[in-house]
């Protein structure tokens, strides 16, 4: 029996070969820059979705394609130092997801001619990954996050789930991506009579200090904006919600699953296979600067009834009615 190796997760892995003939075509190389942490379920989700659909197209991992996968834990400079070491591998194409992104103009830079695939990008226009969503014209192309009128669906989740909310705290990341949000919650919250305040996501003990805080006058609730490090302590935030009987709304279905009373957001594990679909038509001759950027196309609110228990909520049967998956 032969032996074979090949790269994926950032380690090499022998796979046995039975009677194959040796391919013909080049081995090509595709970069991958994952913005959470390796050990992340739902990440890894995301990760064998992307893999899966470029198996699909005919690429398979050691035969004709070689993935190198770096985790960066949502951190900046961690994402910098990973998108040089892939730079060193020449990859035929780089794939980054989430914040990740951040390097996109730095890889642009250190080496132009080298395609990108985004996924989870918060407004590419506005931050110079490309100059339009239609024709983007460059080495970067890919899928955005969400539409930023998202996040005022947010506020308005929170009064239809808990109509008696007066103040909400938005859990949010600086940056471009949580001001949009932000403005976007805020031209909500005036017509709901909601005041606002926020909530750093980036350090543990200020997000505890923060919801605590919040939590000792009543009529409050939480919404959860999109960010990197929301999603490394998602854990911690529900944990809080749960503990001081906050009602939250999450971006995504994992949240609910994982605990938290209401999620609504794009459906990301989706949006990697159709990175791998962007991925496989570069790998064969197609231009980046000639595939337009792409918007969320499917949507999913998921409500878990348990934790609606657990704090003294019911949930509107109106609202029961528009979900697409219920947790009892």
């Amino acid at each position: 029996m032969k032996r074979r190796e090949f790269i994926l997760g950032g380690a090499a892995v022998a796979w046995p070969v039975v009677a194959r003939a040796q391919p013909t075509e080049p081995m090509r190389r595709v970069g991958v820059i994952m913005n959470t942490a390796e050990d992340d379920p739902e990440s890894q989700l995301r990760l064998d979705a992307f893999v899966q659909s470029l198996g699909h197209t005919g690429w398979e991992v050691g035969l004709n394609i070689q993935i190198y996968t770096r985790w960066s834990q949502g951190v900046t400079t961690q994402t910098r130092l990973l998108a040089r070491e892939l730079l060193g591998l020449s990859p035929d194409v780089i794939l980054v997801g989430g914040r990740a992104a951040v390097v996109v103009p730095e890889i642009q830079q250190a080496r132009r001619g080298i395609p990108i695939v985004f996924v989870q990008a918060v407004d590419p226009v506005g931050v110079g990954y490309i100059t339009r969503m239609t024709k983007p014209g460059g080495d970067a192309t890919g899928f955005i996050q969400f539409e930023y009128t998202l996040a005022g669906k947010w506020l308005q989740l929170l009064k239809d789930v808990a109509p008696d909310t007066t103040h909400a705290a938005i859990l949010r990341e600086p940056g471009t991506a949580g001001i949009g949000q932000w403005a976007v919650i805020q031209a909500a919250a005036s017509p709901l009579a909601v005041e606002l305040m926020s909530i750093d996501t980036r350090d543990p003990t200020e997000i505890e200090r923060g919801v605590s805080a919040f939590a000792s006058e009543p009529n409050g609730g939480l919404i959860v904006a999109v960010s990197s490090t929301a999603s490394v302590h998602r854990k911690l935030i529900i944990a809080l919600a749960a503990k001081h009987r906050l009602p939250a709304i999450f971006p995504y279905r994992y949240h609910a699953i994982d605990g938290g009373l209401i999620s609504y957001g794009p459906d990301l594990v989706h949006q990697f296979r159709q990175a791998a679909g962007y991925v496989d038509r570069i790998l064969k001759g197609e231009k980046p600067a000639d595939l337009p950027v792409q918007a969320p196309t499917k949507y999913e609110l998921v409500v878990n009834l348990k934790t609606a228990k657990s704090i003294g909520l019911t949930v509107p049967p109106t609202l029961l009615a528009r979900a697409d998956e219920v947790i009892e």
